[in-house]
């Protein structure tokens, strides 16, 4: 890669206004005068899910800290290292579970006000920025209000609505909107960046509906394939109320245990490191004592592990719920004879038949009760009873 924003598909706008927002800051780096907005230091970035929010707002952080004069040429010390995400000026706030709370944004904000350490800018990313507590976000408004001069806030959230960033946090912000990608640039960048074949590619970005990391993970990974054919063989399955339940005791059990093996290997680790450094397996004197002594701090691991685990439960349902829509969104436009393609091309004949025996109504209905399940647990309705509802309408049409 020779440009810190070629990973970006389909979002020649955007890169262009955060292009110049980083040559800005290069001159002002230097000492320059820029004209007023050139750049600033509070930004958000929205779009939808696979839009390349974070993407974005991590590849303008290595813009920030290219040595070239922001021109974020991907090879200088400061792109590479921001792009891994270990520059010392450079911090990501990536929430594990279903918040990001008011200490850990208190010490962010603290930590952040210190002058940056290469002379260039301190960053912090703040990915799922919807997911600030309201504490949270009134400790973040504080800083963003009064910015240190070489600071530089970037927060990533679906969009400015007011459930999702607040209004006085979007009124000191830079908006940069990113859009859905084309299934055929995402198809491209599998293929350049990835090396996956054509076809394949052309599948993959077609069924992940624009999500470029969804289409990666159905290029490369067969169980990924397999979860997503069960979901698609779950509208042949509904033959009865019996039936029903049972598929939504499928679906649930499924996105436990694709949540179960994301965070197994974290879970266990975390849990090592923190048993080690509180003496766990010692034999000197007071050994023992600190281990009984440490409850509290285990008791706080465990609440946090099951924060994630929650987490990763609702975005795998999620995935599911997305291809099920998409595949009753197929027998939408197939029914209305729409001149657009199907996103799941695979089952192209499984929708046909079903438009059949729809009519267009009954078809609408079965979509809207996949987006009204996908909301209900967004809005932490428990996701057993909106996925059972879901499955009722869905079997009765």
């Amino acid at each position: 890669m020779t440009d810190v924003f070629a990973d970006l598909v389909g979002q020649d706008e955007p890169v262009e206004t955060l292009r110049r927002a980083a040559e800005a800051a290069a001159r002002v780096v230097a000492g320059e005068q820029v004209a007023a907005g050139a750049m600033t230091h509070a930004w958000i970035f929205t779009g939808p899910p696979g839009s390349g929010r974070s993407v974005a707002a991590r590849a303008f952080a290595a813009a920030l800290e290219c040595e070239r004069d922001g021109v974020g040429c991907g090879v200088c010390h400061g792109c590479h290292t921001a792009l891994g995400r270990t520059h010392a000026d450079v911090r990501f706030v990536v929430p594990e579970g279903l918040s990001i709370g008011v200490n850990e944004m208190r010490a962010l904000v603290l930590r952040a006000a210190s002058a940056p350490s290469g002379g260039r800018w301190q960053v912090v990313v703040i990915e799922d920025a919807d997911r600030l507590t309201e504490q949270a976000g009134n400790a973040l408004l504080k800083a963003i209000e009064e910015p240190p001069p070489r600071t530089v806030f970037l927060l990533c959230a679906p969009s400015t609505h007011p459930d999702d960033i607040s209004v006085t946090i979007r009124s000191r912000c830079r908006v940069i909107t990113m859009r859905q990608p084309p299934a055929e640039a995402v198809a491209e960048v599998l293929t350049r960046r990835d090396g996956v074949a054509a076809d394949v590619a052309a599948w993959a970005a077609a069924a992940a509906q624009g999500h470029v990391g969804r289409a990666k993970r159905l290029a490369a990974d067969a169980e990924a394939r397999g979860r997503r054919d069960a979901v698609l063989a779950v509208p042949r399955r509904l033959t009865g109320v019996g039936a029903a339940y049972d598929a939504a005791a499928a679906l649930i059990k499924a996105a436990d245990a694709e949540a179960a093996e994301a965070v197994a290997e974290s879970d266990t680790t975390e849990r090592a490191a923190l048993e080690q450094a509180l003496g766990a397996g010692g034999t000197g004197r007071g050994a023992a004592g600190a281990m009984r002594g440490a409850a509290g701090q285990l008791k706080d691991l465990e609440k946090r592990q099951r924060s994630r685990a929650t987490r990763a439960k609702r975005d795998a349902l999620d995935r599911a719920l997305v291809d099920l829509a998409g595949f009753y969104r197929d027998v939408l436009i197939t029914s209305l004879r729409a001149p657009v393609p199907v996103v799941h091309t695979d089952v192209a004949s499984q929708s046909e038949a079903a438009a059949g025996k729809w009519t267009a109504e009954s078809t609408l209905r079965r979509l809207e009760a996949v987006l009204a399940c996908r909301d209900a647990i967004d809005q932490n309705v428990k996701p057993d009873i909106a996925v059972e509802a879901m499955m009722l309408t869905l079997w009765r049409g």
